[in-house]
């Protein structure tokens, strides 16, 4: 009989936990509770729900992500709620019942048009994925049924997954008009028979599964660590709504240069330049108090 362990690790969003485990706790799905009543299949997520201070349960692949509310620190409880997940665990209970999974759940897609004339996003009613995931060509990606089926269409040339939606970047040789109504249907058919975006072996891989604030676990200095916290609290959640992504990669203190990668929609826009020079870069140079001067972007 496998013992479970649990391990306390920090998000980039404060009132959420990942606590993962050191062995996979669920096979192929991601789920998402937000109240006790959507939790009826998982009583794992049943018993957390009566914790007073649990808004949200994740459980996925090895971990289980959970958001609080206000009412306590994860400080003053991470500890007693890692033990109670590890007497659970070791106790053989179960996690989820999956016998629903066969089931079609309703999902709607819609597409939406970039800034980047080459990429279209489409938007799913639910979280397909638990982050970040960016793929270049069909051999990238293994660890996606979804990413690999579409790249057999011979005019996808990328494919970008972030929680509720796919960015497709295209060759030149097909037209949107001609194209989005085969991606979309696709896409949907895919997400409703219930088939795994991505695999649990990679979602591990990548330590995802919740927007873990990665940077911050590298040893950068302090300086890049405000830059990061900028980025993240007013340069990502502008870019994700265009189907893109930007990623701290350095920074030069002699020449105060910061240089990013851009990915998804973002990688290869024509007006990334511009909103490059007169958005982010005039926001950190306002913001870091004459630390940065200049941004460069490497596409992803």
């Amino acid at each position: 009989m496998k013992e479970y362990s649990i391990t306390v690790i920090e998000t980039q969003n404060p009132t959420i936990l990942k606590f993962e485990s050191n062995h996979f706790i669920t096979t192929g799905t991601n789920y998402e509770f937000n109240t006790i009543d959507e939790a009826k299949n998982s009583p794992l997520a049943q018993q957390l729900f009566h914790l007073p201070f649990i808004k949200a349960v994740y459980i996925s692949g090895n971990f289980i992500g959970l958001e609080r509310y206000d009412i306590v620190e994860w400080n003053d409880v991470k500890d007693e709620v890692a033990q109670q997940l590890v007497e659970y665990l070791n106790s053989g209970a179960p996690i989820v019942s999956e016998e629903e999974n066969s089931k079609k759940v309703a999902v709607t897609v819609y597409a939406e048009v970039t800034p980047n004339p080459s990429t279209m996003k489409f938007v799913v009613n639910k979280r397909i994925v638990p982050t970040i995931f960016e793929f270049k060509n069909i051999d990238e990606a293994n660890g996606s049924d979804l990413a690999k089926q579409l790249f057999h269409f011979p005019f996808v040339k990328q494919v970008f997954l972030d929680e509720n939606y796919v960015s497709i970047t295209k060759f030149d040789v097909a037209d949107w008009d001609d194209i989005t109504m085969e991606l979309r249907e696709m896409i949907r058919n895919f997400i409703a028979d219930g088939k795994e975006v991505i695999s649990a072996d990679s979602i591990s891989q990548n330590n995802a599964g919740l927007p873990l604030k990665s940077e911050k676990t590298k040893d950068f200095d302090d300086i890049s660590l405000q830059i990061i916290d900028i980025l993240e609290a007013y340069v990502k959640p502008a870019v994700a709504e265009d189907g893109g992504n930007i990623q701290f990669k350095s920074y030069d203190e002699d020449s105060k240069t910061v240089h990013v990668i851009l990915q998804g929609a973002c990688s290869g826009c024509p007006s990334s330049t511009f909103t490059l020079k007169n958005g982010i870069e005039v926001m950190l140079q306002d913001m870091m108090n004459g630390k940065v001067e200049h941004v460069v972007a490497l596409n992803g």
